[in-house]
């Protein structure tokens, strides 16, 4: 009895802690901006430069990650048990404050994929505290599925997979968004279902001129056929690296005849500095920041509409070139609903991991199988 209530605690431990570290992992830029959050609320956040948050955000997923493979697979059972209580240990008083004080709206231990309030956190957490000691307390009871000489491979491959994933997240965008401006969705309609006043996601969705402060959200959102927007929540914080492929995708919207803004949350000083070191000009409107940042996982990023629908999303570093504008957006692959789907998506994660991993697995136990029958 007590070997079946480890091993259980062991699977939901492992599932729970993969889950978790995973989509921290394909949207590094929000976990990062949650652990800003939780700065700001200790009044820390000035002792720690974004790099540093950046950083601590991919190393937190990478761990949950890599405890949750080794507790699924009873890999370094003692070590995984021991740190996944000090995990535990930490998280569960930090977010007992969290329920207590209600500085922030919600933990993010699942990213916007599974949005808890921070007592239901709380009692998630509890549980999984209780899990953890368990395992910690019998950790030799763990059925092992991984010869201890072969470990090291599984525990490499993990750590390589889930930087790899962290590292594409942040150099094109989340591989999977779970935010309400997803590929796809129509900003027109949530928008105008708001404005009637039902709960909507896009109630801090606002878009206003920057010269006479004009509210021009549903003169934008209702605009028939293409609008690109330059999205930068902060112009003084933007990668300009791309500079000059921002503007002559602005020269090719201008010749075409696509409306094209820039939203940011910055004042006037922070876009004057911006048009004088581009030469921008393009319109420039101010919509609030944490919105832009929900927007699109990029500094600047680019959003492609099509009648209130996004049908493309570009980080500044997969902008589209003078080899992929060759003509109107109406006859161009970029210019319809992106193609990829969600199993698509889930495929290639099974391939790249999963598969190996359980291949891997499979030659394991069969080498272990073998030995032992020699040996008998």
């Amino acid at each position: 009895m007590k070997k079946i209530v480890v091993n259980i605690a062991r699977v939901v431990l492992a599932v729970t802690l993969i889950f978790s570290g995973f989509v921290k992992a394909v949207d590094p830029m929000g976990t990062q901006y949650k652990i800003d959050d939780y700065l700001g609320a200790l009044h820390l956040g000035e002792y720690f430069p974004s790099i540093m948050s950046l950083t601590l955000s991919v190393l937190l997923s990478a761990l949950e990650f890599l405890l949750g493979t080794c507790l699924l697979l009873a890999i370094r059972r003692r070590s995984a048990s021991l740190l996944t209580l000090i995990l535990m240990l930490v998280l569960t008083p930090l977010t007992l404050w969290l329920a207590l004080t209600n500085p922030i709206s919600d933990c993010g231990c699942f990213g916007d994929a599974i949005v808890l309030t921070n007592w239901q956190t709380f009692g998630k957490n509890a549980i999984l505290l209780l899990l953890a000691f368990i395992v910690w307390r019998w950790p030799l009871l763990m059925v092992r599925f991984v010869s201890k000489s072969n470990q090291w491979l599984v525990i490499s491959y993990t750590v390589l997979f889930i930087l790899a994933v962290s590292g594409w997240s942040l150099y094109d965008r989340p591989y999977f968004d779970f935010r309400p401006y997803h590929v796809g969705v129509n900003l027109q309609k949530g928008w105008q279902q708001m404005m009637e006043g039902q709960e909507s996601p896009y109630a801090e969705f606002f878009i206003e001129q920057q010269d006479d402060m004009e509210d021009i959200t549903e003169q934008i959102l209702t605009t028939p056929g293409y609008t690109l927007l330059l999205v930068a929540p902060y112009l003084e914080q933007a990668d300009d690296s791309q500079l000059d492929l921002i503007n002559q995708v602005y020269e090719y919207a201008k010749d075409n005849g696509y409306p094209f803004y820039c939203l940011t949350a910055s004042g006037d000083q922070g876009i004057g500095m911006w048009r004088e070191t581009t030469g921008a000009e393009y319109p420039f409107c101010l919509t609030d920041g944490t919105t832009l940042k929900t927007v699109i996982r990029s500094n600047p990023g680019l959003l492609l509409l099509k009648n209130g629908t996004i049908v493309r999303k570009w980080s500044h570093n997969r902008l589209p070139d003078e080899s992929v504008l060759t003509g109107r957006l109406e006859q161009l692959s970029i210019g319809q609903l992106d193609e990829d789907t969600i199993p698509e998506k889930i495929l290639i994660i099974v391939l790249w991991y999963l598969l190996p991993l359980a291949l891997l697995v499979l030659a394991d136990r069969l080498w272990a199988w073998k030995n032992k029958k020699l040996k008998n």
